[in-house]
């Protein structure tokens, strides 16, 4: 009915008594004062924000009729989303009560992390998820179901093609991760086991994880001049997401020693081409320029760890000094001597922590692959290797494609620093990226790409996963001689409605969520 004349006045009296008489609203938390970036809008607002329970109940230029329990004073500093990390090796801290609390990721501004990277994963999934959630997490977290972890379960080291009943033992393996809520497929094609495989055997894999919504990310088999080269792998990647029908994701993109130094702009062409004809290929990114792995990784031989007797065949004299000879090219990949250092070493190599190869040899006085022979002999070393070029980092980044990850990895800075030094390095001080651009590549994109539900951005209904950091003091404060250093600048960290980090302090709450693949989403 339509009231006109006088009625219409009493009408619009009786509509201001009613809601000038309205009772606040009870919220739990209100954030004011801050410039808000949604994750999803190039432009931010200046916005107050209510949340209630786990959830943003309002966004808005104005309070309006709202009573909170707290409120956080957001003035001069940015509210975000909170960070989606999708590729880290934090599972064994989310393992460990004295670390599950994530606090390295949580001051970075991350909320989300993925884990189960590289092809390797917990091989059951549902006592890894059920033990996480009785426990708690600081930050939430999802796995891949790995491929290294099934085939080395079916077929041990074996440097050989699968069977057709390997092959569909395989398959089943990826089926009852997929339906215990993995991600999807995490493939490292660059390392043994999954090394051993071929495209085809990828294929059927990623199929399995297709048909439950998953994604196939993958270590590509190589991102030098190892083997089929850093071309290659991109081709071999694509086909692999064409064929399976799977969005392929590129964990830590690069072009790495400088054999592939340039060959950014191929690669970005390449998945240009294949996403226009409508072939869903993403990445993620680093911001650094040198990689981290163990030592076996960076220039041992992928032949020489079949069957898992590595030891042995150092021994051999038959195959020593062709083991050198590929090392001595490997290390020339990555730059030489001086461009590997070690930042974890065993306990029996712990005299070498800090030191470079070259620092090693000479001290030692023999020739580099010796040198990292004997520290491989003696349990190993992660390192942290120098071999990529700032040029195609710049290149990389700034595709709207490649989102943020850390690849976090024990004794290398990015697992304490990634998105901080992003921001302070190639946002406000290079200007490689705008402050909206990094913030969607960190949130909304990645929960896009992994059909994340109802995370990644600002917006009434959406989990409150939230941030707060100060411009003017975010940095990542880790380095290569200090790596376990914790990044300044993030104010206040809301994980699920939950205050984590209060005034930059970890408050102690654990309240990160399991985030499992149901009905092709993650929830």
């Amino acid at each position: 009915m339509i009231f006109t004349g006088r009625y219409s006045v009493v009408c619009v009296l009786i509509f201001l008594i009613i809601s000038c008489t309205k009772e606040p609203q009870e919220v739990d938390i209100l954030i004011v004062g801050g410039l808000v970036y949604d994750g999803l809008n190039s432009h931010p607002s200046n916005s107050q924000i209510a949340i209630k329970d786990d959830r943003i109940e309002w966004i808005g230029k104005e309070i309006g009729s709202f009573v909170a329990k707290d409120t956080i004073p957001a003035y001069g500093m940015i509210v975000a989303p909170g960070f989606i990390d999708p590729h880290t090796h934090a599972g064994g801290d989310l393992d460990d009560t004295l670390r599950n609390s994530n606090i390295n990721y949580l001051l970075q501004g991350v909320t989300t992390v993925f884990v189960g990277n590289d092809g390797r994963s917990y091989s059951n999934l549902i006592p890894l998820f059920e033990k996480w959630q009785n426990q708690g997490i600081g930050t939430n977290a999802a796995s891949y179901i790995g491929h290294s972890t099934v085939r080395r379960q079916v077929m041990g080291m074996r440097d050989t093609l699968a069977t057709l009943e390997e092959l569909d033992n395989m398959r089943l393996l990826v089926k009852r991760g997929m339906e215990a809520g993995a991600i999807g497929l995490s493939s490292g094609l660059f390392y043994p086991p999954a090394s051993y495989s071929n495209t085809e055997e990828v294929i059927a894999l990623a199929r399995e994880a297709s048909a439950f919504g998953g994604i196939y990310d993958v270590h590509m088999r190589d991102e030098s001049s190892y083997n089929v080269g850093l071309i290659g792998s991109v081709e071999e990647t694509i086909r692999i997401a064409e064929e399976a029908n799977i969005p392929g994701h590129i964990a830590h993109i690069k072009c790495l020693g400088a054999d592939v130094w340039g060959q950014s702009l191929a690669v970005i062409q390449m998945i240009e081409n294949a996403r226009n004809s409508g072939i869903r290929i993403t990445a993620d990114q680093y911001p650094y320029i040198a990689s981290g792995t163990s030592i076996a990784g960076a220039l041992i031989p992928r032949w020489v760890f079949t069957d898992g007797n590595a030891d042995e065949k150092f021994n051999d004299v038959r195959l020593r000094d062709q083991i050198k000879n590929e090392m001595a090219d490997n290390l020339r990949r990555r730059g030489g001597p001086a461009s590997i250092l070690f930042t974890a070493p065993s306990s029996k190599n712990e005299d070498i922590l800090g030191l470079t190869l070259d620092d090693v040899a000479q001290s030692n006085g023999v020739d580099p692959v010796e040198a990292a022979i004997e520290v491989f002999l003696k349990g190993g070393s992660s390192v942290a290797s120098f071999n990529m070029n700032e040029g195609d980092v710049r290149n990389f980044m700034q595709q709207p494609w490649v989102m943020t990850g850390s690849d976090g990895s024990t004794g290398h800075p990015r697992k304490y620093g990634s998105f901080p030094r992003k921001i302070r390095n190639y946002v406000l001080e290079e200007k490689v990226l705008t402050m909206s651009e990094m913030i969607n590549r960190s949130t909304a994109l990645p929960a896009e790409t992994f059909k994340i539900a109802e995370r990644g951005m600002l917006s009434p209904g959406y989990f409150a996963d939230i941030i707060v950091f100060n411009p003017n003091q975010i940095r990542d404060i880790a380095s290569f001689e200090k790596p376990y250093e914790l990044s300044v600048g993030v104010s206040y960290v809301m994980v699920n409605g939950q205050v984590t980090v209060e005034n930059g302090v970890y408050t102690g709450a654990l309240s990160g969520k399991v985030l499992r693949r149901i009905n092709q989403q993650l929830q």
